[in-house]
């Protein structure tokens, strides 16, 4: 299995202290449970999906919108963002088709695995990591590609 470099990038990015407050033990000392609502699937898998239309039509300001705030610390534009999509994340910038796998939850985040199949016909696996904002909605706080050698 194989990491790439710019993957590595955002899923340092997820282990952070701004991403890791919401974490913070409760007074009991564990952290509080994560409560999936019966549409969070759907939800998560509508974004990851929208986000990925967007890259197909290079619609930045779509794509970086599904993006958390603590991500756009690093990028602070949609450019930025989409520059690093496309240098570093060719096979979901430009994905021939995907497919959902395992949603699960970890440590108050939400974490999908996505089976995509990139521009050469290659399959990789993206794992998305996605948290709860203040305002209840879902946000993307990384995303890391590895080759999919079991294809």
């Amino acid at each position: 299995m194989r990491v790439r470099p710019a993957a590595a990038v955002l899923f340092f990015l997820a282990l952070t202290p701004a991403m890791a407050a919401p974490l913070a033990p409760t007074r009991s000392g564990w952290p509080t449970a994560l409560i999936l609502v019966d549409d969070d699937e759907g939800t998560i898998h509508t974004i990851i999906s929208d986000q990925i239309q967007a890259f197909l039509r290079d619609d930045g300001e779509t794509a970086y919108s599904f993006a958390a705030p603590s991500l756009k610390l690093y990028f602070p534009s949609s450019d930025a963002f989409m520059a690093m999509v496309r240098n570093g994340y060719q096979p979901i910038y430009r994905a021939r088709r995907f497919s959902f796998g395992e949603l699960k939850q970890m440590d108050g985040k939400f974490v999908q695995s996505v089976a995509i199949v990139g521009p050469d016909g290659d399959s990789w696996r993206a794992i998305y990591t996605l948290v709860r904002q203040e305002d209840g909605s879902l946000k993307i706080i990384s995303c890391y590609l590895v080759k999919d050698v079991t294809a």
